[in-house]
Formats: C-alpha cells, structure tokens, sequence
C-alpha cells in the first residue's frame, strides 16, 4: 500500500508539471485562460450609448436617416416632375381632341386601340414611328449593346427579349454573366491599384513632412476621382452632343453619370436616332465605353474604401465596440471593412530584405526611423 500511495503521488506530480507546462506554452488550459480573460476584457470594455451597443445606436440612426433620405427624394421628385406631367398630359389631349376634329370619320374607340397597340409595342422596344431607323434592334450591334447592360447590371430596358426563349436564356446568361462580370473587373481593379498606389507612395514622399496620412489619402483620392470624371464623364458627354442629334450637353452628362452608376433608366440611349450612321460600330463602342468606365468607377470606389475614416460602414458592425480608435489598426483588424484585398503588398514592389519604406505606409517621411 505505501509503494501504491508512492505511485500514485508521482503520477498526479508529473501530471501537474504537464498541465502547467502546457499553460507557459499555450496549451488548451492557458488558451482557455486567455480566452476568458480576453471575454472578461471585452464585456468590460463594449462601448454603449444609451445602454445598447454603440454600433447599434448608430445602425439604428443611418436607417432613420436613409428612410428620411427616401421620403425627401420622393417629394423633390413630386415637386419637380408632377408639373411637367401634367403639363405633357394635357397637350396630348389637345392634340388627341385636334386630331379627332380633323378626322372626323375616326371614333375616339377606333383611336383609343390604335394609341394601346403603339404603347404595347413600345413598352416592347419596338417604335411605330413612321421615319424609324431601318436598323432592326436585335442587329449584332444592338445585340451585343444588350448583352454588356444585362451583365454589367446597368440593364436600360428599353430593349428586351420578346420570345420565351430569349426569356429564359437572358436569365441564364445573366446568372453566369454578372459574377464573370464582377470577377473581371476585380481583376482589372487589382492590377490598376499597383499604380495608384505608387502614386500615393510618391505624394508621401513629397508631402509627408507637411500633412498628415489622412490628408495626403483624401488627395490621392481626389486626383482620382477627378480623372474619372474627366476621362469618363465631361469628355465622353461632349463627344455624345456631338454624336446624338436631339441631346445637349446636360442630356449627354446625365446619360454618362446615370450609366456609369449602373442606374440604367434608359430614357437616354446612344444610337437609337434614326438614320444614325454607322450605328453598329457605335453601339460597340460605347459597350467598350461602359467596360472601361465602370473599372475605373470601381477603382476610384476601392481607394474611397481604403480610407479608414471615411469607410462609414465600419461604425456599423459589432466588432467596432471593442475596437481601437485607431482607424487604421481598425482597418488591418477587421476583415470586410474596406474593399477587396490588400492589392499592394511589399513582395510586390521590393525584395523582402530591402529596406525602402512599404507602399502602403503613410508615415510622413520626418516621422521615420
């Protein structure tokens, strides 16, 4: 019995060692330990406002604000709009009562069909107009025109397929065309944040010893931004003047920004003029058009979304409550919060020995080592 007893106290000593030398190294009894030591620390420090989750609270207030956002739009719109419909609503019954005066041998049932069967084919993309464009819609132009609007999400509609075939193969391809979509111009974003983000190490390397990080961020951005409304906005807006008979310049800017933004209403379409020349090749290249601007529009996005404090959306998830107030270590911490990925790593643009600042670090130049 003593041996047994001896025995058995050597086992529970050597059993003791290994569970506290587990707990030096980490192991399952010092993880359990960190973990709630860390669930203690984060209760103790969840930021509330009004007794509930700060991002809760604010969540709550952008809804309140976005639905108050809605009801304004709406009675701007009422206020702006309604006196020109109505307006347009009466002219056109004037000249349906002018036209039945003329016509004397046309009832007004006969004229009421014949004004249902042209909205019925116009709602279908088909015009009833006399001087129409001998160019059919489903032209290899017009064609694939459709094609870059449905996989793009832009989706005008003022042409749409008509048989159920056609129906039902729309749904297919955009089930398949939007995320290739997506996927390709993710890529091409990838590739276009290299050289901005060269950029933005150049503006740090002049202006860091005047401003700081954020600043020379909002800059960086703004040359950005102003480029793709240079390039992709005010110039192709004269060039669409230029081209389209019945539009202005204002008419051609809100068709450059309404499809750009993927809006798509489709009041404005290029080459739908009749007797428009060379309307094929016109239709192919504004589908380039829309290609090429909606990468930089995405572009200009991912860089507004790298800006930590200008990424409202971060102030919205939980995991903010127990956040530094640091947006930058916010930034690295939180998965999610800004767009895509870290396209720009130091692998990518210097050897991992050398020591010339990382492109991504925005310290102003007096603040290095």
């Amino acid at each position: 019995r003593p041996l047994r007893n001896s025995k058995t106290s050597r086992l529970r000593e050597a059993a003791t060692r290994s569970l506290r030398r587990l707990d030096k190294v980490g192991g399952p009894s010092g993880e359990r330990g960190i973990l709630q030591s860390n669930m203690s620390s984060v209760r103790a420090h969840t930021r509330r406002v009004l007794g509930v989750r700060r991002s809760t609270f604010l969540l709550t207030v952008f809804a309140v604000g976005y639905v108050v956002y809605l009801l304004t739009g709406g009675i701007v719109f009422a206020a702006l709009e309604a006196p020109i419909e109505r307006s347009i609503m009466k002219d056109l019954q004037d000249a349906r009562a002018a036209f039945l005066r003329a016509h004397p041998c046309v009832s007004d049932s006969a004229l009421e069909e014949l004004i249902e069967e042209v909205v019925k084919a116009s709602n279908r993309g088909v015009s009833a107009a006399q001087n129409v464009s001998g160019e059919p819609n489903w032209s290899f132009g017009q064609s694939l025109f459709f094609s870059s609007t449905v996989v793009t999400t832009i989706g005008y509609g003022h042409v749409t397929p008509l048989s159920k075939g056609g129906k039902v193969f729309c749904m297919i391809y955009a089930m398949f065309g939007i995320p290739l979509t997506l996927v390709l111009l993710s890529a091409l974003v990838e590739r276009l944040m290299i050289p901005s983000t060269v950029f933005l190490q150049f503006l740090n390397s002049r202006l860091g010893h005047l401003y700081q990080p954020f600043n020379i961020r909002v800059l960086h951005l703004a040359i950005i931004a102003g480029t793709l409304v240079a390039t992709f906005i005010l110039l192709p807006a004269a060039l669409f003047a230029a081209l389209e008979p019945e539009w202005d310049y204002l008419d051609s800017l809100y068709y450059c920004f309404i499809s750009l933004t993927t809006v798509g209403l489709g009041d404005y379409i290029p080459g739908d003029y009749p007797n428009q020349p060379y309307r094929p090749i016109y239709k192919v290249a504004t589908t380039g058009y829309l290609l090429v601007g909606l990468t930089f529009m995405m572009l200009t996005l991912t860089i507004f979304y790298e800006i930590p404090e200008l990424n409202l959306g971060s102030l919205f998830l939980m995991r903010s409550d127990e956040m530094t107030a640091d947006p930058e270590k916010m930034r690295l911490q939180t998965p999610g919060v800004s767009v895509g990925t870290k396209y720009t790593t130091e692998d990518r643009f210097r050897e991992s020995k050398d020591n010339t600042p990382s492109p991504e670090d925005t310290t102003p130049v007096h603040a290095r080592p």
